[in-house]
């Protein structure tokens, strides 16, 4: 089992990753640290390198990028727990289910973003379909509101 640590580019990502580190040692689990590169980035990506080299990213660079954020936050926050860095692509919610279920994972850790009634309603919320779709615990810590 793992404890899946679900990051992304908001200044929440240091409390989703303290979280699992003491929930880690809690159980004696290892963290996964996952962030998940959104399509749109992932296009966004693709059309900059074409735009500068002619050459197009590969999905594998593209998740090893996303995989660098990951790490990148891990080593800012340096967990206790033994640490595995991911990178994924595609709809947030979706893969970060899926990979919990691959893993067998004892608990998600995430981080819902301050928004907008109306912003929830036109973009959704990734920690409520996480919340709702898991086949295990969510830890869910509380959204900070900007000031």
């Amino acid at each position: 089992m793992v404890i899946v640590a679900a990051v992304d580019h908001s200044d929440q990502a240091q409390a989703v990753i303290q979280e699992a580190d003491t929930l880690a040692q809690q159980f004696a689990e290892p963290i996964h640290v996952l962030h998940v590169m959104k399509r749109s980035e992932a296009i966004q990506a693709e059309e900059d390198s074409l735009t500068h080299t002619d050459e197009a990213v590969s999905v594998d660079d593209l998740r090893d990028r996303a995989a660098d954020v990951a790490a990148e936050l891990a080593e800012a926050n340096s967990p206790g727990a033994e640490t595995v860095t991911v990178g994924r692509i595609g709809d947030p919610a979706a893969e970060i289910v899926s990979y919990a279920g691959e893993r067998d994972a004892r608990y998600i850790v995430v981080s819902p973003q301050q928004r907008s009634q109306t912003g929830k309603i036109l973009f959704g919320s990734v920690a409520q379909s996480v919340l709702l779709d898991a086949d295990c615990p969510v830890v869910s810590l509380r959204a900070r509101t900007q000031a």
